[in-house]
Order: C-alpha cells, then sequence, then structure tokens
C-alpha cells in the first residue's frame, strides 16, 4: 500500500485540498480528522483556492483576517436588488408610492435624456409631477448570508444607486437604505440630502453609493428606497430617472 495521506508533507495536502469544492471543505473535510479540521480553518488553504480562483486581484484585502469569509463572500458576490432596470416593470418593488401620473418605465436614452454609462443598461424608472416612491427589502438570510457571518464578520454593505434628469425640466431625487434587525429595528440608516437637478440640465448620469460597515450584531434586512419628482408640475413624466440600482455583501 502507499503511503497514507496524512504522512504527506502539509503544503501537498493543501493543495489536494484546495482541488475540493469549498463547501464540501467546511461540511466533510473538516470533519475527517484533526490535521484536516485545522488545515480547513487556517488561512493557507483559503489564501491558495482565492488565488486559483483569481479572488486576490487588487481590490481584495490582502490582511483579511478570516480568508474562508473572503472567499465565500467573494464567491457569493451579485447584486441583491431585484428587477434594478425596469426590465420586468414594477416587479419585486414594494410599497410603492404613485404620486402624479405614478411610475413609468421608458427606454433608454429617452426624450431630451443620454444614454447609460453602461451598454447592459436599456430602460429606467420615471418620476411623474408628484412624489413617487418604491422599496425593496431584502431578506438576507434568504440570500445565503448567515448570521454568524453578519454579526461576527459584519461584511461591508455596498449601496449605489443611478439618477439622472431631463434636460428639459428639473426634478428631485432622494435615496434612503436601512440596515434592520430581526424585527425590523433600524441598526443603521443612511440618508441622502433632497438633490435638486435644475432646468436646463445635461441629461448626465450620476452614480450616488454607501458602504456601511462595522454596523454592529443582528442585521437580517436591508431596506432599499428612493424616489422623485419633478419641480415643474407638468402633466406626465418629467421628474428623476433612476435605474442600475444595487445592493451588495462585500468582504
Amino acid at each position: 500500500p502507499g503511503p497514507r495521506m496524512e504522512s504527506l508533507p502539509e503544503a501537498v495536502l493543501i493543495r489536494i485540498l484546495a482541488s475540493i469544492p469549498a463547501v464540501d471543505l467546511v461540511l466533510v473535510c473538516r470533519l475527517v480528522c484533526c490535521q484536516w479540521k485545522n488545515l480547513v480553518d487556517g488561512a493557507a488553504l483559503w489564501i491558495l483556492k482565492c488565488q486559483q480562483e483569481g479572488l486576490t486581484g487588487a481590490e481584495s484585502e490582502e490582511n483579511a483576517e478570516n480568508w474562508q469569509n473572503f472567499y465565500f463572500l467573494s464567491k457569493k458576490r451579485k447584486n441583491l436588488i431585484k428587477n434594478p432596470c425596469g426590465e420586468e416593470d414594477l416587479q419585486h418593488w414594494g410599497e410603492v408610492e404613485n404620486g402624479g401620473d405614478g411610475w413609468k418605465i421608458e427606454e433608454l436614452p429617452g426624450d431630451f435624456g443620454k444614454e447609460f454609462p453602461s451598454e447592459e443598461v436599456h430602460k429606467y424608472f420615471v418620476t411623474s409631477y408628484e412624489w413617487c416612491r418604491k422599496a425593496q427589502v431584502i431578506d438576507l438570510r434568504a440570500e445565503g448570508y448567515w448570521e454568524e457571518l453578519m454579526d461576527t464578520t459584519q461584511p461591508k454593505v455596498v449601496v449605489k444607486d443611478w439618477y439622472a434628469g431631463r434636460s428639459d425640466a428639473g426634478c428631485l431625487y432622494e435615496l434612503c437604505v436601512k440596515l434592520l434587525s430581526e424585527n425590523e429595528d433600524v441598526l443603521a440608516e443612511y440618508k441622502s440630502e433632497t438633490i435638486a437637478i435644475p432646468e436646463d440640465n445635461d441629461a448626465s448620469w450620476t452614480e450616488i453609493s454607501h458602504t456601511f460597515s462595522n454596523y454592529g450584531p443582528g442585521v437580517r434586512f436591508v431596506r432599499f428606497e428612493h424616489g422623485g419628482q419633478d419641480t415643474l408640475f407638468w402633466k406626465g413624466w418629467y421628474g428623476v430617472r433612476v435605474t442600475n440600482s444595487s445592493v451588495t455583501v462585500e468582504p
């Protein structure tokens, strides 16, 4: 019989384990013996997996305290906002306030508008002559971010939104994002000022962003709300335009 695996040099064993899917490492391999548990709980194995899968680029933190969490968060990173660009009408958006003539979805660039910086975005939501608001509540556990991760690691919650006006009308825009507990108590909040876009603007798209960090334990939901109106009170859809909203959980 050949040599047993436990007699292999640790560096070789780490390379073998690094070829195994991450979930199996945590749920199966970690239970095999003390040596494997120590390797799965250590940094070297996860640093290697991150390197193999291109997760240690310039944007990563080379001194990440917990490389296992860094790996899982990097692999899971996605936009948690559903229907961010209006491709599914108003589906997934709740608590909708339809002031004036209500929300409308239009094709880019729209009348008196400009194309979006990304060619992947084709539509936007537009507001009317009274306040229009819409919101989504993201269930972090349902999206795979377990309680211990949120309470101990407290990964960054990065919020982004894009807004623009028509070049022939002024408008207002607001963004409000809250981190909520199990009982939906507010644990952290970001609220933009009421941003006024003047009449005769250049209709360019502007990104607004905020990063939540060190927010404390207990976060289970993210509530994202945005909206606006025009300032000329014209019938129709001359208010602020919004699209490509995103909420991501990042290492």
